[in-house]
């Protein structure tokens, strides 16, 4: 058997669509896309089934798409999360360094409007794909 999980598309990931819209708005010309891009840019079942044929599997995959709440006791914590704890840090560090923080409070911000200024909570989905051979 194998067995993996894959973000769904960042739509579906409220917190991380939300930092990855506010981040577009601070390096409007070069917008860091990690996030759209890595966690979440493999996400297309038809894709991730044809994957797994191109692969050798002679199965069909059960793919079970699972939808959650994240929460966070304030906005700034997947703000931190997000844009100090994953590989985004990179993303924006390559942009301009010192606007680190300005780019947090950003995202910061922009989780408060959209989900409140104390604690928060928002969707997030994932794919879990299991196969047999």
């Amino acid at each position: 058997m194998f067995a993996f999980n894959a973000w769904d598309q960042i739509e579906k990931n409220e917190f991380a669509d939300t930092v990855t819209a506010a981040l577009g708005s601070v390096f409007p010309g070069d917008p860091p896309r990690f996030l759209a891009r890595i966690p979440h840019g493999y996400h297309d079942v038809p894709t991730i089934e044809r994957d797994l044929a191109n692969g050798g599997f002679t199965t069909r995959p059960r793919i079970e798409t699972v939808p959650v709440r994240s929460r966070a006791a304030s906005p700034q914590i997947p703000a931190i999360a997000y844009c100090l704890g994953t590989p985004l840090r990179g993303e924006i560090n390559a942009r301009a360094p010192a606007r680190l923080t300005e780019a947090t409070d950003a995202a910061t911000e922009a989780i408060a409007r959209r989900f409140g200024r104390g604690a928060v909570e928002s969707g997030i989905q994932a794919h879990i794909v299991t196969i047999q051979n």
